[in-house]
């Protein structure tokens, strides 16, 4: 039953899937700057994954400390910027921070607080993964389980 319910979420999760772009939406990082999703991560050829996650997620954390131990290995043979999304609201926001400095990650952090980008690309289930390359959408990647990055790093490579 537990297959067949998270077989559902995922489908339902590519049927809304209507986005081929990312919207036009800013975004303060983790000290505050504001960033345009569409502006700010758009050199032309780089690979961005953006990965949407949350404190409270565990799955999503188990995801992001495993992006961070093969980036740079990644990076050595693919233009990449991994970008976490943050996508915790008023009640855990403030432990964004501490997170992110106590786990090392090395990565650009957002902030979707009122979750307006989650949203806008039709975001049920985290963690959630966007691969963006020259404006365009061609890559995702709903939930995660030991052994995706693998996957997800076979995808980046026919980029």
């Amino acid at each position: 039953m537990k297959k067949l319910l998270n077989l559902l979420l995922l489908f339902v999760g590519f049927a809304s899937f209507s986005q081929k772009q990312l919207p036009n939406i800013s975004l303060s990082d983790i000290d505050g700057k504001k960033m345009s999703v569409t502006t700010d991560f758009m050199e032309k050829d780089k690979i961005y994954i953006f990965s949407f996650w949350a404190t409270w997620c565990t799955p999503c954390i188990s995801e992001l400390d495993e992006m961070n131990d093969v980036q740079e290995e990644w990076k050595k043979t693919l233009p990449i910027e991994i970008v976490a999304v943050a996508t915790d609201d008023s009640r855990t926001q403030k432990r964004i921070k501490p997170l992110v400095n106590g786990k090392g990650w090395d990565y650009k952090v957002l902030l979707d607080s009122n979750q307006e980008l989650k949203r806008a690309l039709g975001i049920v289930n985290i963690p959630y993964t966007v691969v963006v390359k020259n404006g365009a959408i061609v890559h995702i990647q709903n939930g995660y389980v030991p052994g995706n990055e693998n996957d997800l790093l076979a995808k980046l490579k026919t980029l």
